[in-house]
């Protein structure tokens, strides 16, 4: 069976680049829902259907760790729906903070396991990318969601670099 860390990569890039264009001003406020709705739409079910085919296959790195993104990016959008554009909230904040603490959890499994540098670097990033974003949430802080932001375009860049190097590495191993 295929590997399915690239597939919830992908999605994670995606989610994270809308996340950071609403806190970088390129998307405005309004757009909130609309980023809400596409996380709900797009990255939670990629990322549920990655978990499910991880746990499915033994492999704990992939099934934690995409399920805890899945849930991360439910609640995150979720609490975009809930709330009023451009405003924070504490109760995500405390949720991210755990996010950025349980993703040091697959992040770590993976570094020990041999051939998943790549896929630990990409949730240890995740980690800090949920956590710069809780401290927005707690603080209202716009240099908190500036760092996120910005920890969210490098999660993007790498998350689809490692996704390329999951699909292409294999691909070109048996050509």
């Amino acid at each position: 069976m295929a590997n399915p860390l690239p597939l919830g990569f992908l999605a994670l890039g995606g989610a994270t680049l809308l996340v950071s264009g609403l806190q970088l001003g390129w998307l405005g406020p309004d757009q909130g829902h609309t980023v809400a709705w596409m996380i709900l739409g797009f990255t939670v079910p990629v990322q549920l259907v990655a978990s499910v085919f991880g746990l499915r296959e033994g492999d704990p790195v992939a099934g934690t760790g995409m399920g805890l993104l899945a849930a991360s990016w439910a609640a995150i959008a979720v609490a975009t729906l809930q709330g009023a554009p451009g405003t924070t909230s504490d109760a995500l904040g405390l949720l991210l903070v755990f996010s950025a603490l349980a993703m040091l959890v697959p992040a770590t499994a993976a570094g020990l396991t041999p051939g998943k540098a790549l896929p630990a670097a990409v949730m240890a990033t995740t980690a800090v990318r949920f956590l710069l974003t809780a401290l927005f949430e707690l603080t209202a802080i716009d240099a908190w969601a500036q760092l996120a932001a910005l920890a969210g375009l490098v999660l993007c860049a790498l998350a689809v670099v490692v996704a390329a190097a999951l699909l292409v590495g294999p691909a070109l191993r048996s050509a």
